[in-house]
């Protein structure tokens, strides 16, 4: 039975819910006759084509370089933690194993993606966030809800995509940061970046070194180290035919506990690129990409060693034309999978075929998005991915959305082919998962500041779950849940005013198994609430701020009898421009030393302070 004090709470928790966008339109209503900045950023992720966040008719986050200036993060999943509809999973902290799930879908789930080139494990199915370094990248888009028919397999539960910095006008402009704080960390980093005669280049490297914390009670410090290296050149011609490349490598070590026995990993993530561009008319450019991404991990155990190492390869053909105010987005993509492991899989590579096309219509105060993609993989056969967003332009600050979208997981290179020692080993016969969301939102975008609300219901089949045998814990099998089915609730705000910024994010899921004998459960390791609130204030030379993450209680196994304890956390934060060009930061993470863990017996790190010197812009 509820109590009184957590009804209560409950109704406090749903008036603030309601209330929190009139008191952003109220604040920034006032402001509409001051010169503030304003917050409605462009975004290229959730349609393939610049757009600002009111026009993309999808929920989006941006993180951009000031706000990752200021709070300046140890890891990327630092800087994701508490956003809108994202949850993170960590086995410790620095360069420990970690997963990001996107409204309630897993990781490999979670698309990411580095200046356009995807990057995962082909192996594992999702992403090493734990091994790249924040300092490398310039800003974050968010997108959340399937992006199948843009990007293909495992954008289920969106897209995460990081850019590196652009090369800045002028220069050579050269940037510095030396720092470090507890347990004996380090950090530096350096970059050059400008432009002439149409060209833009961008250079930077950045070293991270620390100690780290015992990622288990009463284990040892486990270390980790982390070296980056980050290569960008693109030339304009007089034509306007432009050519470019990128490459971001970033290697290093890492030490963590296996089964209570002291491991550690070498490790190289790698996306490379080259691309060329040509105006055929002024109403069609044609862009042409084509990339590798690597993920390479080298582990070694008391008891041996092991190698995962995945190459993915792939050549896009996009071409947008204009009609109007109309675009057409029509292109075609290859993808090649690779891998070399250790024990020998079935199969070692697979090839992926697709064709796409998306129609952004505008009809003001209408606009309609419209996309289609088929793909042709030789692993699990053939999927067609869609999806429709209806958009109304209500007034100058009101944009109300509806959308539906499919998307699909392709079962990994491990669903399918692996095995071990112990028994455990892939199923050739597990299907895709696929899914279909429906989601309504409504978005207030002032001068100084927004709010967006977003509802949704995902229906998900055939969900890829590795499940142990009953009678041996250490075999586990993939097979596929019939159903599964996640509702959500999302509220993000933001607004800047009077050297006040102000940022919010709620989520609020339902994630439940519909299927088998844990019908009705809360599918494992999700958190159903959670809630980031950041504040920051402008002090003449001066800046401070702070962070408040909280989030619920999450069931480590399916039958939801192993619970873990939700948590808050404080991060403190504080920036001192003392001289043209030269600044100092301190940050304290988790301030309060609050104990905590999302994954079961994995500790996170206690309080952490780390202070740091920067040059340049």
């Amino acid at each position: 039975m509820k109590t009184r004090h957590h009804l209560a709470a409950q109704g406090l928790a749903a008036f603030g819910l309601a209330a929190l966008p009139l008191a952003v339109q109220a604040q920034a209503t006032a402001a509409e006759e001051t010169d503030t900045v304003a917050l409605n950023p462009m975004v290229i992720t959730a349609t393939l084509a610049p757009r600002t966040a009111d026009e993309t008719l999808s929920s989006v986050t941006v993180l951009d370089e000031a706000t990752l200036r200021r709070q300046d993060p140890t890891s990327v999943t630092d800087m994701l933690r508490g956003q809108p509809g994202v949850d993170v999973i960590t086995n410790g902290s620095f360069g420990k194993n970690s997963s990001v799930y996107l409204r309630g879908t897993g990781n490999e789930s979670t698309l990411l993606m580095i200046d356009g080139i995807r990057l995962r494990s082909a192996t594992a199915g999702g992403a090493a966030w734990q091994f790249l370094d924040p300092r490398m990248f310039q800003r974050a888009e968010i997108v959340r809800g399937p992006r199948g028919s843009l990007y293909g397999a495992d954008a289920v539960g969106g897209v995460v995509q990081l850019f590196t910095h652009e090369a800045q006008e002028g220069g050579p402009h050269p940037r510095v940061s030396v720092g470090g704080g507890s347990f004996n960390t380090q950090r530096y980093s350096a970059g050059l970046s400008g432009s002439s005669g149409g060209t833009r280049y961008s250079f930077a490297g950045s070293h991270f070194t620390t100690d780290g914390t015992p990622v288990r009670r009463d284990s040892e410090d486990k270390g980790y180290d982390n070296t980056s290296a980050l290569a960008r050149i693109a030339h304009t011609f007089e034509n306007e035919v432009e050519v470019g490349m990128l490459a971001l490598r970033t290697r290093g070590n890492t030490e963590f506990d296996r089964f209570g026995a002291p491991s550690d990993t070498d490790f190289v993530q790698q996306v490379a690129g080259i691309y060329g561009e040509i105006p055929f008319t002024d109403t069609w450019r044609s862009r042409l990409t084509l990339s590798e991404s690597r993920d390479e991990q080298d582990t070694s155990y008391p008891t041996g060693t092991s190698f995962f190492d995945t190459r993915s390869r792939a050549a896009r053909w996009d071409n947008t034309l204009d009609f109007g105010p109309h675009q057409l987005v029509v292109g075609s993509e290859y993808m090649h999978d690779a891998i070399e492991a250790t024990d020998d899989f079935v199969e070692e590579s697979r090839d992926n075929v697709a064709v796409y096309a998306q129609a952004l219509l505008d009809f003001d105060p209408f606009s309609v998005q419209a996309s289609l993609r088929h793909d042709d993989n030789e692993a699990f056969g053939r999927e067609l991915t869609g999806g429709i967003a209806l958009g109304f332009e209500f007034d100058a600050h009101h944009t109300l959305r509806a959308s539906y979208g499919t998307a699909f997981r392709a079962p990994t290179f491990n669903d399918l082919y692996y095995w071990d020692e112990w028994g455990s080993e892939g199923n050739p016969d597990v299907n895709a998962e696929t899914s279909r969301t429906f989601e309504l939102g409504a978005r207030g975008q002032y001068r100084s500041g927004f709010w967006d609300l977003a509802v949704y219901q995902s229906d998900i089949d055939d969900l890829i779950a590795w499940t142990p045998d009953p009678d041996d814990p250490f075999r586990w099998t993939p097979m596929n849940v019939n159903e599964a089915r996640i509702r959500g609730i999302e509220l993000a705000t933001g607004v800047e005013l009077q050297h006040w910024t102000l940022q919010t994010a709620l989520t609020w899921i339902d994630p439940e198994n519909r299927s088998g004998a844990n019908a009705g459960n809360r599918i494992q390791r999700r958190a159903s609430q959670s809630a980031r609130f950041d504040v920051d204030r402008e002090l003449g030379e001066w800046s401070l701020g702070g962070s408040w993450i909280v989030q619920g209680y999450r069931y480590n196994d399916a039958e939801n009898q192993d619970r873990i304890g939700g948590f808050g956390l404080v991060n403190l934060r504080a920036g001192w421009q003392f001289a043209p060009l030269w600044s100092a930061r301190l940050t304290v993470e988790n301030a309060l030393d609050k104990e905590y863990e999302t994954s079961r017996d994995y500790l996170n790190a206690g309080r952490a302070a780390f202070v740091s010197v920067h040059f340049g812009q």
